[in-house]
């Protein structure tokens, strides 16, 4: 008698795998940067409505942004350390349910904000979705050393969300919020790919500290942080914020400026201020916007 083998199926895909392929925790840094815009945009808390259906539509976005990167990029997820336990990696989830997802995410994400709060905002959110899986993912990220330095901008767009969400028009304002995450952007993840280069090499995505080497990394991140601190202090110019905030930002910003500086001379083997201005970064960028606020 002939005993058929059993076909064994992948795992059901739960709650949480869905989670993850969303990645939460850049979805709710993006959250707070829209949130803490529509804060200064309307002098204090926003009407709820507006306030929540803007933040779940940018959020359903920015997670199907994720899903379509981590089908796109599940080749180079396989070899990544930080990334081997994605769940299309793992297999929790499959690449065709993914980018299924991912897309369904952009579509709902765009009618919901168009129908229930504005098209300015459906079309600023959608922006950034579009940028983030074409511009990063499929053409910079694996081609040049830019790819931070350009796909950054994909990350800038929930402030602009935000205000337009309150006021239904753009300003100045909003538009020197998206500059200062854009510079912030390159000395923020360039930290990381200055300890994590073993895991780009081996990928073989070109990210700056392979393609042009420690040094003119930490000299650039140097550069972006001074800027990064101008454009900052530029927001106090709009008079959307008060000089509580401009002198917390020319604080926070020496400090950051200081820690790019620290990590310049810093010898290249060795990678201990590379691991601080990175977590230094974030501190500083999630301090500036709750100042924002205050």
């Amino acid at each position: 008698m002939v005993e058929h083998a059993r076909v064994i199926s992948p795992p059901k895909a739960s709650v949480k795998d869905y989670i993850q392929l969303m990645k939460p925790g850049i979805v709710v840094w993006l959250m707070i940067t829209a949130f803490s815009a529509m804060v200064v945009a309307a002098h204090g808390i926003p009407p709820i409505s507006t306030m929540v259906w803007t933040l779940m539509g940018l959020g359903l976005s920015a997670g199907g942004a994720h899903a379509v990167n981590m089908w796109y990029d599940r080749d180079i997820d396989r070899i990544m350390k930080r990334t081997q336990n994605r769940p299309v990696v793992t297999g929790k989830i499959s690449p065709e349910q993914a980018l299924a997802f991912g897309i369904a995410a952009g579509l709902v994400s765009f009618i919901g904000l168009g129908v229930l709060v504005n098209w300015l905002t459906a079309s600023a959110t959608l922006a950034g979705y579009l940028f983030y899986i074409f511009v990063y993912t499929m053409w910079l990220k694996r081609r040049s050393a830019q790819n931070i330095v350009i796909g950054g901008a994909a990350g800038a767009f929930p402030p602009i969300v935000g205000w337009t969400a309150v006021t239904h028009q753009l300003g100045w304002a909003p538009w020197l919020m998206f500059l200062l995450i854009f510079l912030w952007t390159p000395p923020h993840f360039w930290s990381l790919a200055l300890y994590k280069q073993d895991d780009y090499r081996r990928a073989e995505i070109p990210m700056m500290p392979i393609v042009r080497g420690p040094r003119v990394t930490k000299a650039q991140n140097v550069v972006y942080a001074v800027l990064t601190v101008l454009a900052s202090v530029g927001l106090y110019f709009t008079h959307t914020v008060s000089l509580i905030y401009l002198v917390s930002a020319i604080v926070l910003g020496l400090a950051f400026v200081g820690y790019t500086v620290r990590l310049w001379l810093e010898p290249d083997s060795e990678t201990v201020w590379a691991k601080k201005t990175f977590f230094f970064s974030l501190m500083y960028i999630a301090g500036l916007f709750v100042v924002m606020m205050i």
